[in-house]
């Protein structure tokens, strides 16, 4: 199936980070930047734990990406692989949502035909992640293909409870995403958060969790902050977007982004918000320190 233009922009960017050479990026548009230019002038709050998603700036070397992000205040960088760790290592970030064990969004644990094979991944990737110094892993569910959502469920279940004791083993959170199948993962079964909770039922495991998307499920059921507050124990990490278009987070979309930090902290959350929205003006840092400015509560 061809991809829909929004799974393609985050599978290419993601393509294009792991291969792209430093020849390619030092030819990219990106103008290098200050720490003055990136760094806020005032201290962060604490109450919220900052990361980015790598995928959203393609353009900029990961490197330059690091230090600004450090100079905002950002502790972590969002679905990297192995061979960026050391990067993020040399800037003190902490690689918050890992990637590299799947086979990406569209096919999943509820696929029992996949079972042995992402379990093998798994099984490689889940010390990998523990020796960096690492406790959380991306993974997904998968297309629906026909399948209806109580065996989905049992599928994920029976797949994912393989990898429970080496994620036990190696204090390894496995967190599955959260996405809309409206607008830009059609057919995708895990797009709602009382769906992935019952995979965590299921699972039975403080080891599998979620990773509560905002952008994604404010399009596929909206009322967002009761949401965090009723399904809090089941989340593992946030991703942030503006609704409509996953672009800035700010007072041209329809979410209250300080309200929502507001309530991920009242639940007492101690894990990463990652902004994971697509930057559409000139200058792409500086619309991520302005999100990391609106998300910073007291």
């Amino acid at each position: 199936m061809k991809p829909t233009p929004q799974i393609w922009s985050r599978r290419s960017a993601l393509k294009a980070v792991a291969a792209s050479g430093t020849a390619m990026l030092a030819n990219s548009m990106f103008h290098r930047i200050s720490a003055a230019e990136t760094a806020l002038p005032f201290a962060l709050q604490g109450k919220i734990n900052h990361s980015v998603c790598r995928w959203c700036y393609p353009s900029i070397p990961l490197a330059d990406l690091c230090q600004a992000a450090k100079d905002m205040g950002i502790s972590g960088i969002d679905l990297v692989g192995p061979d960026e760790w050391p990067v993020l290592e040399q800037y003190g970030l902490h690689a918050a949502l890992p990637h590299g064990a799947g086979k990406g969004i569209t096919e999943g644990f509820n696929d029992p035909r996949l079972h042995d094979e992402l379990v093998a991944n798994y099984e490689t990737m889940i010390p990998k992640v523990a020796a960096a110094g690492y406790d959380q892993l991306i993974c997904f569910s998968g297309n629906r293909n026909g399948l209806d959502d109580e065996q989905g469920i049992r599928n994920c279940a029976s797949g994912l409870k393989r990898l429970m004791d080496t994620a036990e083993k190696h204090g390894v959170t496995l967190v599955m995403e959260l996405l809309n199948s409206k607008v830009d993962h059609p057919d995708y079964q895990c797009d709602h958060t009382a769906w992935g909770v019952a995979v965590c039922d299921e699972m039975g495991s403080e080891r599998f969790k979620l990773l509560y998307d905002i952008y994604h499920m404010q399009i596929m059921e909206g009322d967002v902050i009761a949401t965090i507050r009723k399904y809090s124990p089941y989340i593992a990490h946030y991703h942030t977007g503006g609704v409509p278009g996953r672009n800035e987070i700010d007072e041209t979309q329809e979410l209250n982004y300080p309200a929502i930090m507001k309530a991920i902290v009242e639940t007492g959350f101690k894990g990463h918000v990652a902004q994971e929205f697509i930057p559409k003006r000139p200058d792409p840092l500086a619309s991520l320190k302005q999100a990391i400015t609106i998300c910073d509560v007291g």
